[in-house]
């Protein structure tokens, strides 16, 4: 078998993954090229070693021999790793393993992608979908700013021909200031959108996050006539995720903004009026929903929101939730918006937690010490 896989290496030498062979015991038989350009060995300096050496002692007890049962016994292992270079630093890897039988023989395979190359075609893929929006974004902007300018000459031509005593020049003094709110509100939503910067991941406690901007924005927007009602859940003040606090708060606000002006649409609803935001997570993610009874949202326009420009109130830019997606897509997250029309909308963001998975640090099976051997 390994004389086969070796015939063909010129083949998996074109591959841009690092590929490694073992027999069942972890003797390395083959690598490819690129698994010499990633880790620093020669194929003569790594053949004949035990896969271990790749590793780091810390990951030895429990993520090693977990991966290898998952490999061998189950149906194999894909996830995150730190690997040992030849020079002794570390690269982080993402790692797919397998196992096949050959001749009577179980054989491993290890295939590994460094994660910052990963992490650099997914930020170019994002960057090439950003600049498509742009240029969306610019044209439909022009058609956006077209119609305040045309307004805001219109009215100015009129002033110029109205006495001073006119009633009508309050009118379209009033409007002239209209227009040329909007279009300084458009600019700057603008500004935002494109000038988000690339986040800058701290170790922020979630509840914390969630109730200074709850505050900001009750005071910005003098909410006496609305309620926050805060749900914590089974949350614990010390929760943690990593997140950019500026550029989530920033989400966060626009949500918020977006739910009171939705409640205060809806006149014909009696009742307190209240949004409700809630706090849950899990091991792996961290949820923040925010819940209204407003006005909601038509179904045919939910696949639309995600636009830039597009809102269903003239008075709107309709650029806040391009912005929350685009705040969300820089985390690794989701968002997910449940809406109905006159029955409200409820609106959910989803982050990863950065916690070491259950496989580095305890045994995901009794099963798994047999292993052990393998070290």
């Amino acid at each position: 078998m390994v004389d086969i896989v070796k015939n063909r290496y010129p083949l998996l030498d074109l591959i841009q993954t690092a590929f490694v062979l073992t027999d069942i015991h972890g003797k390395i038989l083959y690598h490819n090229r690129y698994t010499e350009h990633l880790l620093g060995y020669t194929r003569q300096e790594l053949e004949g070693r035990k896969v271990r050496e790749l590793f780091f002692p810390e990951d030895l007890k429990f993520f090693l021999p977990n991966m290898i049962y998952l490999t061998i016994d189950k149906t194999g292992f894909e996830g995150d790793g730190l690997l040992r270079q030849k020079d002794g630093k570390g690269i982080f890897v993402h790692l797919f393993t397998s196992s096949f039988k050959e001749g009577g023989e179980t054989f491993l395979t290890f295939s590994l992608q460094e994660i910052q190359r990963l992490k650099r075609l997914e930020r170019e893929k994002l960057e090439m979908r950003h600049r498509a929006t742009l240029g969306m974004m610019v044209e439909e902007m022009a058609h956006q700013v077209r119609n305040p300018i045309a307004s805001i000459g219109g009215y100015a031509r009129r002033l110029i021909k109205l006495s001073d005593s006119s009633s009508r020049r309050e009118l379209y003094l009033n409007r002239i200031l209209y227009e040329t709110s909007r279009l300084e509100e458009m600019i700057r939503q603008m500004e935002e959108l494109v000038k988000i910067p690339r986040p800058i991941f701290q170790r922020e406690k979630v509840l914390e996050i969630v109730e200074q901007t709850l505050q900001s924005i009750s005071e910005e927007e003098k909410t006496t006539d609305i309620s926050f009602n805060l749900e914590e859940g089974s949350f614990k003040g010390d929760e943690f995720f990593y997140i950019d606090r500026d550029l989530v708060s920033r989400a966060l606000s626009h949500l918020l903004k977006n739910s009171i002006e939705s409640i205060r649409q809806c006149r014909e609803k009696k009742g307190p009026k209240e949004i409700k935001v809630s706090v849950a997570g899990d091991e792996k993610s961290v949820e923040i929903s925010i819940s209204d009874r407003g006005e909601g949202i038509p179904k045919k326009n939910l696949d639309r929101i995600f636009e830039p420009f597009f809102s269903t109130r003239p008075e709107r830019v309709g650029l806040g939730l391009p912005f929350v997606k685009r705040v969300m897509e820089d985390h690794g997250g989701a968002i997910r918006v449940d809406s109905r029309l006159r029955r409200g909308t409820t609106t959910t963001l989803i982050f990863p937690k950065d916690r070491r998975r259950p496989i580095r640090g305890e045994w995901v099976s009794s099963e798994a010490r047999d292993h052990l051997s393998f070290l």
